[in-house]
């Protein structure tokens, strides 16, 4: 039986979004790690969510998770419905951002990892927080995150 078999969510039209970010699950697939320099892999969501812990008011982020996978992928369908718990999720911009970023580097346990949050305005302020796992591998190809300083973001 291949790990896929024991995946609990993808192909499922039943899978809904949890309640809460504690709530969801990451599953992960196996990553055959080819020769040479690691795999970056990158997963953007442009219209993540959740909302202000004291007003209760959306806030929206666009999210940028670059990782380089040791042995684990994280499957894309968990992610899309863990993302999607934070929508009812009330926590500041710094801890949304880093606890993405670390919720994936636990299940995945990955060479490297970082998350760049880029906050939409809210009092006039745009936010942007920054994390990673350490120093990325040597001899990765590492791209921009290409989400400018905010003027408008698109």
């Amino acid at each position: 039986m291949t790990e896929a078999m024991h995946l609990t969510q993808l192909g499922r039209a039943d899978a809904r979004p949890p309640a809460s970010p504690d709530e969801a699950v990451l599953e992960t697939v196996p990553f055959e790690r080819p020769p040479g320099p690691p795999t970056i892999v990158r997963f953007a969501c442009p219209e993540f969510t959740s909302l202000c812990p004291v007003t209760g008011q959306p806030d929206f982020a666009h999210l940028v998770i670059d990782y380089a996978p040791n042995a684990k992928l994280v499957e894309s369908k968990s992610l899309k419905l863990f993302l999607t718990s934070f929508r009812n999720h009330g926590s500041f911009h710094e801890t949304c951002t880093v606890s993405v970023g670390r919720r994936i580097a636990e299940a995945t346990e990955p060479l490297w990892l970082r998350i760049g949050g880029y906050w939409y305005p809210r009092g006039g302020i745009p936010i942007d927080v920054f994390w990673q796992t350490g120093a990325p591998p040597e001899g990765v190809f590492l791209p921009d995150q290409g989400v400018p300083p905010y003027r408008g973001r698109g």
